[in-house]
Order: structure tokens, then sequence, then C-alpha cells
């Protein structure tokens, strides 16, 4: 199928879906599973790594599976308002098939008879961005456009109108990456008030610049906050922790090719940012153990069996795995580094 008629076939849908019989505020391009996701959001790309990235918070159970969308190498989407989630999946088909961001959310609201409820911004994988408030949005409402910088804010129901232009300065202003800049002007949304009802649940998706045919290695990020009293800030905790996971996996494709020093110093990195994670120094033993380097292992073994002995009754498990080689006098070895069981008292029966 030819990117065109890909294009002409989704088009062709959203159109025939907005001219049913139905009354007119219930036609649209999937009006059934409308959604009332009043929230604030950010759709962006890094214009030094190609990137891109949508994150949002809501005063509403599990938004990142209605409003969030990203395709690597294609674009992201943020669906809202009175949200219509196949927003998402046609838009990121029409950029698929070749639509600018701007082309994709005109043709998809032309096809949509409650367009004016609806709050939705695309930016595609060349930094072309849009977006479109409805006039019936929930005040306080509106948006900020940054086509030179490649961003959009958009929020809908907000405690004042202070808040979209907060999350564009902070955006602009960050001087971290992609992830930090959208988590900053999530964060400045809350600062200015945020989401009038609260808040409870967020997400986050960043995807690379280029598509490598394997989605689960193209996403940089992909998380959620289901419900939270302060799901901005679990999702930036979230965001740390898988950044020691990255540095975790960084060390172990090190290892495989032999450059320990590299291995080491993203293990490192891992551990800085994970420090209460007792399971990144663990397997950073066991892969150390599995590249013939058990004197630089016994001492991290012995680190997390005094914070959790339990992990030491993990050890022999791992030799029918092939995680750990049979090898009883290492096996042997690691085993001492555990502390010794705790005698009973004298008082106890």
């Amino acid at each position: 199928m030819t990117p065109q008629l890909l294009h002409t076939l989704i088009l062709g849908f959203a159109m025939m879906v907005g001219q049913t019989d139905r009354p007119a505020h219930t036609q649209s391009t999937g009006i059934a599973d409308t959604r009332p996701v009043h929230t604030y959001s950010v759709v962006a790309r890094d214009p030094q790594t190609g990137e891109l990235a949508v994150g949002v918070q809501s005063h509403w159970f599990s938004v990142g599976t209605v409003v969030t969308w990203a395709e690597a190498g294609v674009g992201a989407v943020a669906t809202q308002s009175l949200a219509d989630p196949a927003y998402g999946p046609l838009g990121l088909a029409l950029m698929r098939a070749g639509k600018t961001a701007p082309e994709a959310l005109a043709s998809l609201l032309a096809g949509d008879d409650g367009r004016e409820v609806r709050q939705v911004a695309m930016i595609d994988a060349h930094g072309r961005v849009a977006t479109h408030t409805g006039e019936r949005c929930i005040a306080a409402a509106g948006h900020v456009v940054d086509a030179e910088a490649q961003f959009s804010v958009q929020a809908n129901l907000m405690a004042n109108d202070r808040v979209w232009p907060a999350m564009a300065q902070a955006f602009r202003e960050h001087d971290g990456d992609l992830t930090d800049r959208v988590l900053a002007a999530l964060e400045a949304a809350e600062e200015a008030g945020g989401d009038i009802r609260g808040r409870q649940s967020a997400a986050l998706v960043v995807v690379a610049a280029e598509s490598t045919g394997r989605p689960w290695a193209d996403r940089r990020f992909d998380l959620r906050v289901e419900d939270h009293p302060h799901p901005v800030a679990e999702l930036k905790r979230l965001v740390t922790l898988q950044r020691a996971y990255t540095h975790m996996n960084a060390g172990d494709a090190a290892l495989e090719k032999d450059d320990f020093a590299a291995a080491n110093a993203e293990y490192a990195a891992a551990r800085k940012l994970a420090p209460d994670i007792v399971e990144i120094p663990f397997w950073q033993a066991v892969t150390l153990v599995g590249s013939g380097r058990t004197d630089d292992a016994l001492p991290i073994f012995r680190e997390v069996f005094q914070r959790e002995p339990i992990w030491a009754t993990l050890v022999p498990r791992l030799v029918p795995s092939g995680l750990l080689p049979d090898d009883k006098e290492m096996l042997a070895r690691i085993a001492e580094q555990a502390p010794a069981p705790t005698a009973p008292s004298s008082d106890e029966p």
C-alpha cells in the first residue's frame, strides 16, 4: 500500500464518520471513546537529537492511556479536554503517510463535529507543530505554540490562565535534555495553579528520532503514574529510576565488548542515581563474575548481602540458568561474603 493510498483511506474514514446520522455533538473520529480528560500537556521535539516527547498530568485516572501517543520517526500527539483517543493513532498514521503535523490535525478536525470541545496538539518528526483548542473547552483553556523551539503546551480546566504560559517559559529556559524539559514544564504548570480539580495521574513518552523497526528499543521513556497524590513528582522519580537502569544496560553491553572501564563507569552512574535499589549492584556483581572478574565482584556481593541477606540465597539458583558458572569454589567464595547467621539468644526457648 502506497503512502498516498493509506492517507486517502485514513482521511476518508475520518470524514465518513463525521457524516453519520448521529447528533452533531457525537459525530467524530471515534466519539464513542470520548473521555473527559481535562488536563495540561506538552508535545515537543529536540532539534539536536530529533527525539520526540509527549507528557501530561490530569485529575483523571490513568491519563496516559488516553492522551499520550508517539512513534519514533513519525511524531507525537496529545489529545485531551473531551478527548477523542482516535486523534492519537489516526494522527500518527497521517504523519507516517507523509502529512505534516498541521496537515494531519486539520484533516482530522475537518471530520469531527465535536472539534470545539477538543484540545489536540501534534508534532511531526521534522518539528512542525500544530495545536487546536476548541471554543467550548472548559476555561481556563489555551495553548502556546513555539515553532522555532519545536514544542507546544496546552491546558484546559485550569485554575487560571497563567498555567500554559508558565509551562512554555519553563520548557524554553530549562537546560536539561528533552525529558527534563518536559518535566520542567509539567512542574511549572503545578506551580502556576494547575488543574482546578487537583491532580491524580501523569504520563511521559519519549521516542527516538528514527525508527529501528523495534518499538521497544525506540521508546526512551514510556512511563505512567496511574493514581498518586503527587503524580508529577512520582513521574520524575520514575524517570530517574529508568535512567539508572539504562546505565545498567549500557554497563552490561560494555562488558560484552570487554570494555571494563566503560562498564564500571555505567554501573557507578546507575548506583548514584538509585542508591537504594540493591538489585542494581547485585546484577553488576553477577555480570562481573560472568566476565571472569570474580575478585572485583566479591566486595559488591558483600555489600549487597549485608544490606539484604536474602540475595545470597539467589546465587546458586543462577547456575542452572547459565547466569553463573557451575564452579563450586567460586560459589563458595561468593557465599562467604554473606553475614553469618545470628545465633539465637539464650532467652529464646
